[in-house]
C-alpha cells in the first residue's frame, strides 16, 4: 500500500529526472513544474515518488498535505492508491487535479466524484502574439501607457546574466522594501522563491530580462518553456518609479517568447482582486483550471 513514507523531497539535483519525465508527459499548470516546486519548497514542502513509471507529487503547507493524480501512463489502480492516501491526510481538500485531460480520465472512472473548481488557482494563458503586439481596441489603454513609459523613462532591455545579477538581487531587496515583505508571510515566501530562482538560474536553465529605466533596474521577469507550445512566466516584478514599467516588462518578455511559443502562461491570481483585474485586462485566451476533492467526497467513492 502506498504511504507518505514512499515520498522524498524535491531537490535541485532531481531536475534532469523531471525534465526527462515531463518530455514524455508535458504539463499544463505551473504548480507541477520542477522550477516551481524547487523554488517554493521552503513554503510548500514538495515531495515526490516514482511508482510504476509515474511521478506522484505532494505538497504540505501548514502541516497539511495535498496529493495530485499520477503523472504518467494511466493506471487506475495507482490512481486509487493515491486517492486513498489523500483520504488519510488532515487537509480538508487533499486531492488536486491540475489539467483537463486528467480530470476527464478521473471522471470516467469515478463519475460520482465531485471535484470542485478552485478559481484562485486557475492560470491565465494568453496568445503570445497578443501580449507582444497589443493589437486592437482591447489593448488601447495598455498601448497608451506603454508609449508614455517609453517616452518618459528612457528604458533599456537587458538579458539576465553575470553582468547584472548582483544589481538584480539589489532590485529584489528594493521591491520587498516597497511591498513590506517582512510583514506579509505570502510576500516573504515569494521573495524566498524568487531569490532561489536567481541564485540557481543557470542550473534551472531559466531565462530572464531586466528593464533599466532612468539608469537603474526597475523591472525583471524570469521564464522558461512549459511545454511544446506554451512558455511560462514564473516571476514578473517592477518598482513604481516609472509609471508603465509593468506594461513594458510584460511586452518585452512576450516579444522574446512569441518567437518560439504560441501561448504564454502567466500563472494564477491567488484570489487577489487587484491581480485578477490586471490579468483580465490582457484578455486571456484560456484558463488552466484546477479542481479539488473534499475528504467526504473521496470517502464516498472509495
Amino acid at each position: 500500500m502506498l504511504s507518505s513514507g514512499d515520498f522524498k523531497p524535491v531537490q535541485l539535483e532531481d531536475r534532469d529526472f523531471f525534465v526527462q519525465h515531463y518530455r514524455r508527459f508535458p504539463q499544463m499548470h505551473s504548480d507541477n513544474t520542477f522550477t516551481n516546486m524547487v523554488c517554493w519548497n521552503y513554503y510548500a514542502n514538495y515531495r515526490y515518488a516514482y511508482v510504476q513509471d509515474c511521478v506522484l507529487l505532494s505538497s504540505t503547507i501548514g502541516g497539511k498535505t495535498r496529493y495530485r493524480p499520477p503523472i504518467g501512463p494511466h493506471n487506475p489502480d495507482l490512481l486509487h492508491e493515491v486517492m486513498s492516501l489523500a483520504l488519510r491526510s488532515d487537509e480538508e481538500r487533499p486531492f488536486v487535479v491540475l489539467d483537463q485531460g486528467t480530470l476527464d480520465w478521473i471522471k470516467s472512472l469515478y463519475p460520482e466524484l465531485k471535484l470542485d473548481p478552485e478559481r484562485m488557482y486557475f492560470e491565465y494563458v494568453y496568445l503570445a502574439s497578443d501580449l507582444a503586439l497589443l493589437p486592437g481596441k482591447g489593448y488601447s489603454t495598455i498601448r497608451r501607457q506603454l508609449n508614455q513609459f517609453m517616452k518618459n523613462c528612457s528604458p533599456r532591455v537587458e538579458d539576465l546574466g553575470a553582468d547584472n545579477i548582483a544589481e538584480i538581487n539589489d532590485f529584489v531587496e528594493q521591491w520587498c522594501e516597497w511591498k513590506d515583505c517582512d510583514s506579509n508571510p505570502d510576500l516573504e515566501s515569494e521573495k524566498e522563491a524568487l531569490c532561489f530562482a536567481l541564485a540557481h538560474y543557470e542550473e534551472l536553465e531559466l531565462s530572464g530580462i531586466a528593464i533599466r529605466a532612468e539608469g537603474k533596474i526597475g523591472a525583471i521577469s524570469l521564464f522558461e518553456g512549459l511545454n511544446e507550445d506554451t512558455a511560462l512566466v514564473h516571476f514578473e516584478k517592477g518598482l513604481p518609479d516609472c509609471k508603465g514599467i509593468y506594461r513594458a516588462i510584460n511586452a518585452e518578455t512576450a516579444k522574446i517568447l512569441a518567437g518560439g511559443y504560441t501561448y504564454i502562461n502567466r500563472e494564477s491570481d491567488m484570489g487577489v482582486e487587484g491581480i485578477r483585474e490586471a490579468k483580465m485586462r490582457y484578455h486571456p485566451h484560456h484558463m488552466v483550471q484546477v479542481h479539488m476533492a473534499r475528504q467526504e467526497e473521496l470517502e464516498r467513492v472509495l
